[in-house]
């Protein structure tokens, strides 16, 4: 990509394929290249949210902990071993990725596994780090 003030310039980057065209006012490719190719943008921050919220050994754990069933904040605080203010800054975390619903019960909040995919994703994960 390129502004006014010229290739790389500012901070800008240029593909290879830019600076092909650019110099020799030649492409790469014969054909243009397909809109239809175009990530969606909203499809990868959601991509990115659960990415993010799984990239943590502790919501991990919860996550794991959450496999057995619905828990209570106060039951996954002693599984981590952790203060009600750290569990609840990592469940908060999930829950806005969309991994877990809260359910309330009087003034107890207890968690679940929102989908099954996310379990899914975990045992892929652990069957790809199998090989290191």
């Amino acid at each position: 990509m390129s502004d006014s003030n010229g290739p790389g310039l500012a901070g800008d980057t240029e593909s290879v394929s830019g600076t092909l065209r650019r110099v020799t006012g030649e492409s790469c490719c014969e054909a243009s290249f397909p809109e239809n190719r175009r990530v969606d943008e909203k499809a990868v921050g959601g991509t990115v949210s659960v990415f993010k919220a799984l990239a943590n050994e502790k919501r991990v754990r919860i996550v794991e902990a959450l496999r057995g069933g619905e828990l209570c904040a106060c039951e996954l605080e002693t599984i981590l071993d952790a203060p009600q203010s750290t569990v609840a800054s990592h469940l908060s975390e999930l829950r806005d990725a969309g991994i877990v619903n809260t359910r309330k019960d009087g003034k107890w909040t207890y968690y679940r596994i929102a989908d099954t995919a996310s379990l899914q994703l975990l045992d892929l994960a652990a069957a790809l780090g199998e090989d290191e």
